[in-house]
This record gives C-alpha cells, sequence and structure tokens, in this order.
C-alpha cells in the first residue's frame, strides 16, 4: 500500500486512473471476516458514483464504495513469470484463435465475428483483439444481427490477466447485462518436458480424426462443421492410444504446431483406465511431433474445476496464463433465439 512520509496509508488512485492496474486497501464490511481490510488488486474498470469497480485476474468485478477505501495506488503490469516461455496476450490469442478456426468469419475492425454452426463457444463467437471501428454499442447491434442471421446467439470471448487483455470490455458487457456463460485459463509451458516426461509407446499419430479417435471424443455425433474445425490449424495431429479389446481408443489428444507454439486440447481418457499415465503418453508422443517439426512452447486451456487435468499439467511444468471468458447476449423479453 501507499505509504506518506508521515507513515499513514494514502488513497493515490482517481476515476483518470481508469485501466489501468491498481492495488487497493478497503475497510472490510461487517460481519464478513474478522479482518479490518482487504486487499484487493486487478484492473480498475470504472469509478462511477462513488464505487469503484475492479477487474481481478480470475475475471470476477469487485464493487468498493469510494467511502471505504483506506490506501490505493497504480502497479505495474503483472511480472513475467520465471516458469515456462515468456509470452504475451498478443502473441498468444492469435495463436489459439488458429489452432481453432471456425468456418465462416467476417471483420468488424479489429475485431473478428467467427461461426461454426454452434460447435463450440470458441469457434461461435467474436474475438475481440483491437477496436470494432464503431461505437461499442452499435459494433454489438452488428455482432446480434450478424450471428442472428445464423440462428446463434451472439456470444464474445474476452480474455482478463494478463498485459493487454480486456478487463474494461468485460465490464462494459457486464454493464449491458451480458451473460458471463464460461471461464477457464490458457496455461503455457516448455514443449521439452512434455516429451520427456513419460514413454510415448504404443500411442498412433494421424492427420486426420478418424473413427476411432471419434468414438472417445466426448462430443459425440460430431458433423461435418465439427470435423473442419478439428482439423483446422497450421499442422494438426491427432494421437490415439488403440484399446486391447478393439472397442473405443484407450486414450486421445489433439496437438497444433504453428510456430514456436504446439497447443494441446481433447486429450481424454477411457475413464476406467485413468491414473495408468495414458494421458502423459499421449501428450508426449505428440510433443515429441511437435519438436521435430521447430516448436519449443506449449500452450493447453483448462477449465478452473477440473483438478485432474489440472495437477497433470501443474506436474509437466504448466503455469496460468491468463484467464478468458465468454459472454452471451442479454435475452430480450418476448424474443426467441
Amino acid at each position: 500500500m501507499e505509504i506518506s512520509v508521515t507513515g499513514r496509508l494514502e488513497v493515490r488512485i482517481s476515476a483518470a486512473d481508469v485501466g489501468k492496474r491498481v492495488s487497493v486497501r478497503r475497510l472490510t464490511e461487517p460481519g464478513v471476516t474478522h479482518e479490518k481490510f482487504t486487499d484487493t488488486v486487478g484492473v480498475l474498470t470504472s469509478w462511477d458514483d462513488g464505487v469503484l469497480l475492479i477487474t481481478r485476474r480470475d475475471g470476477r468485478s469487485v464493487r468498493i464504495p469510494e467511502s471505504a477505501l483506506v490506501a490505493g495506488k497504480v502497479v505495474p503490469a503483472e511480472p513475467a513469470r520465471r516458469r515456462g516461455p515468456a509470452a504475451s496476450y498478443a502473441e498468444l490469442a492469435p495463436v489459439a484463435s488458429r489452432a481453432w478456426r471456425p468456418v465462416e468469419s467476417e471483420r468488424l475492425g479489429e475485431w473478428e465475428l467467427r461461426a461454426a454452426g454452434g460447435f463450440t463457444r470458441r469457434a461461435n463467437s467474436v474475438l475481440p483483439l483491437g477496436a470494432p471501428g464503431l461505437p461499442l454499442d452499435e459494433a454489438l447491434t452488428v455482432v446480434r444481427r450478424w450471428y442472428g442471421d445464423r440462428g446463434l446467439p451472439a456470444r464474445v470471448q474476452t480474455a482478463t490477466g494478463a498485459e493487454g487483455t480486456q478487463e474494461l470490455l468485460c465490464a462494459e458487457l457486464e454493464r449491458r447485462e451480458w451473460v458471463r456463460e464460461v471461464t477457464a485459463e490458457l496455461w503455457t509451458g516448455g514443449l521439452a518436458p512434455v516429451a520427456d516426461r513419460a514413454g510415448a509407446t504404443g500411442v498412433v499419430l494421424s492427420r486426420e480424426a478418424d473413427e476411432a479417435w471419434l468414438a472417445r471424443y466426448q462430443r459425440k455425433g460430431v458433423s461435418e462443421v465439427a470435423l473442419r474445425v478439428l482439423g483446422s490449424g497450421p499442422s494438426v495431429w491427432f494421437a490415439t492410444v488403440p484399446s486391447e479389446d478393439g472397442g473405443a481408443p484407450a486414450a486421445i489428444g489433439r496437438c497444433v504446431v504453428d510456430g514456436r507454439w504446439a497447443g494441446f486440447a481433447a486429450v481424454e481418457v477411457d475413464p476406467a483406465l485413468r491414473r495408468q499415465g495414458l494421458a502423459s503418453r499421449v501428450m508426449a508422443a505428440l510433443a515429441l511431433r511437435a519438436l521435430d517439426e521447430g516448436a519449443s512452447a506449449a500452450w493447453l486451456q483448462v477449465e478452473a474445476d477440473n483438478e485432474g487435468a489440472r495437477a497433470l499439467y501443474t506436474g509437466m511444468g504448466f503455469t496460468a496464463h491468463h484467464a478468458y471468458h465468454h459472454y452471451r447476449e442479454p435475452v430480450v423479453s418476448g424474443e426467441a433465439r
């Protein structure tokens, strides 16, 4: 906290600091906790009518009455993590997008409107990597019309928690009652440790998702549109560990190699065979292939409540880089979708 020469805490932020990363201390609400003060670090996304809105790294917004402020200051962006490859959001966001391409897209300024018949939110949402070239309300009207013409709900994918992410846009969407449906995290790590973690024997690699691979994939009844999304990306590989009885594979995985990055997805294991190292074998085989193609860094996406996956990836040296969220348009009374 900011301390003056007299030893007293001071508030050294104002409404002019909206958009900056801040650290504040406030008086705790009576009865909420035994502590007298609560500290919050995040992006100051608004300061209106005597209330501050601070968006934390995980995307959650904290409302703080101005009267409860004890101290506050602007703080620099979080330092780069020591583990894993250095990377900015500006670098990672396009890489992640290229690994899961829609079947149709259109530009709106620096926003990309993406559609793929409703197969996954990532392929059916706006990726806003800059300004839309219109005032926000007009841009959102265009977005809603574009998705409505395709029989899809309008969604916007945003990110928080790294330099250059979209805390301000998140706050504006929430102010307009867009609903945050899903939050997950993008993690990064070195590629070589993934390849070295476990033996890659017994893993079959292919350029296409064949019937066996799809038999283990969690999304059933995959359409031609879904197959196009699954097969999209600069250099796509599918991994399969065949089952002993000839049924659905024991484990599968997918990897997209894009320059120095290898992105892992769809790592799934037969529930009866979990905790036997199959996921590690799948990822090791894919990592070895990605290393052969010149990649050196890895990324993947994991949901906050998937404790098993988070433990596995932590053991491989992955750490969280940023959170990402999908906001869905508000439903207007009497409106059908």
